[in-house]
């Protein structure tokens, strides 16, 4: 039996991700509350400091991407460094700059879900990684007057601000060492429930449409 080649693995990974995404929607929706926040609770495995986690559930992000970058079997342009800037853009502030500015008593969260992120970003930054710089077309440096690069850029950018003034406000919530949850008003807050995961599902929209790719749809 021979091995399988890498392009093989990864469009069967590529499949898997959109049928996972399909399960974890269903399960989530009607079986299963996440244990992470206010949910927090036992049979998750030992607790582990809340920026700890943070930073090891993102950082696969961040080196995973950064791996494909580094390996592609191409020469890359200026606007492969361009989608690497949009990728670290979002991960360097999640994964080492948003868990320094959480405030309040230090916070827990379950080694499970921490892995199960870990893993998540892993392999989405591979599928995503290595379309762009291996297995998709190359983008000329046209392709930043492309009418999908300009629009799934502006609605990454337009998302990212969102997510991350959402989250100052939601952090402005609690002074030094307060802990509890309050209920945020103003702004986008008195439109949505949750502003912060709206901008960053604006964010990861514009990336499909700007990567125009299976990866980015499956994100």
């Amino acid at each position: 039996m021979g091995t399988m080649s890498e392009g093989s693995f990864f469009q069967f990974l590529l499949w898997s991700w959109f049928a996972m995404a399909a399960a974890t929607m269903i399960t989530l929706s009607f079986f299963l509350t996440a244990p992470y926040g206010r949910f927090i609770r036992e049979g998750w495995g030992p607790r582990i400091d809340s920026r700890v986690g943070w930073v090891a559930m993102e950082l696969p992000a961040i080196v995973g991407f950064g791996w494909c970058y580094l390996a592609a079997s191409r020469s890359l342009g200026d606007i492969d460094t361009l989608f690497l800037l949009m990728w670290g853009g979002h991960y360097v502030h999640r994964a080492l700059v948003y868990p320094f500015l959480l405030r309040g008593a230090a916070r827990q969260l379950a080694l499970a879900p921490v892995l199960f992120g870990a893993l998540f970003n892993a392999v989405n930054a591979y599928l995503n990684g290595r379309f762009l710089f291996h297995f998709g077309p190359a983008h000329g440096i046209s392709w930043v007057l492309d009418p999908r690069f300009v629009g799934g850029a502006l609605l990454f950018f337009v998302g990212m601000g969102i997510n991350q003034s959402s989250d100052r406000a939601l952090r402005n919530l609690r002074k030094p060492g307060e802990t509890g949850y309050k209920i945020p008003r103003g702004g986008l807050f008195e439109r949505v429930s949750c502003p912060n995961y709206l901008g960053e599902s604006l964010e990861w929209l514009g990336w499909a449409i700007a990567t125009w790719s299976l990866p980015g749809v499956a994100f």
